[in-house]
């Protein structure tokens, strides 16, 4: 039997860093993040946060990621 994967041996580091940001802002119940505002404090661009988050959206177990807004944007 094989030993479960770490977060940083599950993911890229730019979705690692995601999954802790996420975690750290999420420890007091439900949140809603904008992906402009993940890219400004982790210094990636909101592009770069959609994309990793609409993988993680259907790849992360840690985490219940949904798309929540009627823009193009990813909260």
């Amino acid at each position: 039997m094989t030993e479960p994967k770490t977060i940083r041996e599950r993911y890229n580091d730019t979705q690692s860093r995601i999954i802790g940001y996420l975690k750290a802002g999420g420890t007091k119940g439900n949140r809603f993040f904008k992906a402009k505002y993940i890219a400004k404090d982790l210094g990636i661009s909101s592009k770069e946060v959609g994309t990793n988050l609409a993988i993680l959206s259907e790849t992360c177990e840690e985490l219940d990621i949904q798309r929540c807004s009627y823009s193009n944007t990813t909260t």
